[in-house]
């Protein structure tokens, strides 16, 4: 046995790993980033070079080792762990292993290589696969071989029935395959070889595949297996590859063991599916107990203490249905140790025997990571774009310790505009999916709107608004279940759409022929119902609103509203954000409600009371307008300023005793900013033929900011 030291001067391990396989070399690459030092086992110099990448603290054994070598090397090295990562099928070394480990009296953790999907189907009966356990004569039983069994498809191309075999031993298949025709692809590995000699003209019918080694290259030599017959590399190998081997030397056979998905296993199911050759299986020699990959990392994790910090991809999987996902989006969740997010995501990779995690918020899935440092590479799946109202935001903040790669997804905007035949570089994009949007506000404003919308009762909801707010002629697509078998695209009317049921989780595309185009301010008084109710005239008006300085996201208090003029205005312009008007009187509170509907102003609430005592339970406020104060201007003033400090304000005065106390209040509160305009308007009004100006009231328009900045704050 030759033995290579520790290369950088590592402390003595008492760990002891039994390799040769890519779990153990993953474990040792494991436990080299995280810095645990181990004693490592390899049969072979070939298995030694390939833990280059994962030796430069490890002490590696070169050599097949006897029970008895097995327990010196245990009791001299003072080995607490052993780990038995060998093959699956070197059961004789497993027991080896396990009794030396009992003789020493160290603990014994088995890794157990994972089934893969495609060897599940096996025993799960599913159409396509053949359970043919081989009978004493040879064939499999349920089987029947036909090499001349050849189906045309619709296109008139050649397509071989494919089905598998599921045998015990390379012997039965062996047994089995002679009683057949056509050329094997022999991927069982070089010991196994010498059984198919058995098979008549085995050196024209039988290709190898082995790997790369002067003892494999030999020892198939020495059967005669050589030339275009002898195929030697390094696997495992990717479907594509495997298929075009499959076509080269022109296979009906394939002749694997179960070697899992670490052993490609899966890639050469498919690509013997896709090639029309049939597959043979050799099944694991025995049932044994023990752990996966990840729980042998988890528990050397425990007792050594390390806690990583996992790689996390975060994945828009499109709509759901497992061809929506890009190929990349595909590739990041087959690489992942673990699979994450709410059990519709999880429903897109159903094919993957990666562990699943149900879970979505960020806390939960932060502390899930904390507490499996196993998992090195965790995919959290998201639906649709990871852009595009997802999680990922409150994810990424989370998780701002790990490293995070972004996967980007199909959105459910693409894609139903997709459906439509319709461009989507022009659509307004929000969502009233688990929140509050002015929607009727953004149809207004524009020709097409997106909106992903929660709830069915949300989606009726929707449709009586734009009914009640002059909205009725607009034309909606709502898509619902999409991509799925049982996807649904209704067009129509909100009336009409009223009496569909799309169900849960829509998106909806909203087209107005005709969009309000103006965005000025300045909608003429006879616009308005006004009735008895006083009214800020619209040249005030426009003064007062462009003192304001609205955005469109504002929060906006109109305190004495009358009719809602400065609030409908207010509303229009903050389309985004939210107008309360406060008015006392009932009648003045019921015109407001009438010209919120009249001009579509959707995100116009009346508060009917008096301020200030009106105003508790109203968000804090970033504008306020005051026509009307009831005599409180001052206590109005106070609570706007302690709501928000750097709130904006306009007052309109007409008599001077509110310009007295108004001046009083900018010298004694904390303001800036202030602005006094005192105006006059002449409005002309016609006299027979002639024109005859008549005069208004004066109005002073008071405006200024609370003096703490949104940065000192």
């Amino acid at each position: 046995m030759k033995r290579k030291g520790y290369r950088k001067g590592a402390g003595m391990s008492k760990l002891l790993l039994f390799a040769g396989t890519t779990e153990g070399r993953e474990l040792a690459e494991f436990l080299e980033r995280n810095g645990i030092a181990c004693e490592i086992c390899v049969a072979t110099e070939y298995g030694e070079q390939l833990l280059d990448g994962a030796s430069s603290i490890h002490k590696i054994h070169t050599g097949r080792l006897t029970g008895e070598e097995m327990l010196r090397l245990m009791r001299e090295s003072g080995i607490t762990h052993v780990v038995d990562a060998t093959h699956p099928y070197a059961a004789a070394v497993t027991q080896n292993i396990r009794a030396a480990c009992e003789a020493a009296g160290c603990r014994y953790l088995r890794l157990l290589r994972e089934e893969s999907a495609e060897a599940a189907r096996f025993t799960d009966g599913q159409p396509g696969w053949t359970n043919g356990d081989v009978r004493e004569d040879g064939k499999g039983s349920g089987v029947q071989d036909d090499p001349e069994n050849d189906m045309q498809d619709d296109k008139g191309s050649d397509m071989r029935e494919t089905s598998c075999i599921f045998v015990d031993s390379v012997q039965e298949a062996v047994d089995f395959l002679s009683h057949t025709e056509g050329n094997i692809l022999a991927a069982t590995g070089s010991k196994e070889l010498e059984k198919y000699t058995q098979l008549p003209n085995y050196r024209e019918r039988v290709f190898a595949r082995v790997l790369s080694t002067t003892e494999a290259v030999s020892s198939a030599a020495a059967l005669g297996f050589q030339g275009r017959n002898l195929i030697c590399m390094q696997g495992p190998f990717d479907e594509e590859l495997n298929c075009a081997l499959l076509r080269q030397v022109n296979a009906r056979y394939l002749v694997t063991k179960e070697s899992g998905k670490t052993g490609g296993f899966p890639e050469k199911a498919r690509a013997a599916s896709k090639a029309g050759a049939r597959l043979v299986v050799v099944g694991r020699p025995q049932e044994e107990s023990g752990y996966s990959a990840a729980g042998i990392r988890r528990i050397l994790c425990a007792e050594w203490k390390i806690a990583p910090k996992q790689n996390v991809s975060l994945i828009g999987i499109g709509m759901g249905d497992p061809g929506n996902m890009t190929l990349e989006a595909r590739r990041a969740c087959e690489e992942a140790d673990v699979l994450i997010g709410a059990p519709r995501m999880l429903e897109a990779v159903p094919d993957l025997t990666t562990p699943k995690i149900p879970a979505y918020l960020p806390e939960e899935i932060r502390t899930y990571l904390e507490t499996h440092p196993e998992y090195e590479r965790a995919a959290i799946l998201l639906s649709g774009d990871v852009g595009f109202y997802s999680g990922a935001r409150k994810l990424l903040d989370c998780l701002k310790e790990y490293p995070v790669q972004v996967y980007c997804g199909i959105s459910s905007v693409v894609y139903l505009c997709a459906k439509l035949r319709c461009s989507w570089e022009d659509v307004f994009l929000t969502s009233i999916h688990g929140r509050s949007q002015n929607l009727v506000g953004a149809v207004r404003a524009h020709e097409k709107v997106f909106v992903l919308v929660g709830k069915q009762e949300s989606f009726r909801e929707l449709c009586r608004n734009l009914q009640d707010y002059g909205c009725g002629d607009v034309r909606l697509h709502v898509g619902c279940r999409l991509s799925y078998a049982d996807e649904l695209i209704l067009s129509g009317s909100p009336e009409e759409l009223l009496r569909e049921e799309p169900g849960d989780l829509s998106a909806v595309l909203i087209e107005n022929p005709k969009p309000e185009r103006t965005v000025t301010h300045g909608i003429e008084d006879d616009a308005f119902l006004r009735a008895q109710v006083p009214m800020t005239k619209s040249e005030i008006r426009s003064i007062s609103l462009s003192k304001l300085r609205l955005a469109k996201d504002s929060i906006v208090y109109d305190v004495g509203a009358g009719t809602g003029s400065v609030s409908v205005e207010a509303a229009l312009q903050s389309w985004a954000g939210k107008v309360y008007a406060v008015e006392k009187k009932p009648e003045a509170a019921e015109l407001i409600r009438q010209n919120g509907r009249r001009f579509s102003a959707a995100n116009l609430e009346v508060i009917e009371g008096t301020a200030p005592q009106a105003f508790d339970g109203l968000p804090a406020p970033t504008h306020a307008f005051i026509g009307g104060s009831s005599g409180n201007l001052r206590e109005i003033l106070e609570i706007l300023l302690e709501k928000n400090p750097c709130v904006r304000v306009v007052i309109n005065a007409i008599t001077l005793e509110t310009v007295a106390e108004a001046l009083r209040c900018l010298r004694e509160l904390p303001v800036r900013q202030e602005d006094i305009v005192a105006v006059s308007v002449g409005k002309a009004k016609k006299a027979g033929d002639l024109h005859m100006m008549m005069g208004q009231n004066p109005v002073y328009i008071i405006s200024f900011t609370g003096n703490k900045t949104e940065e000192s704050l």
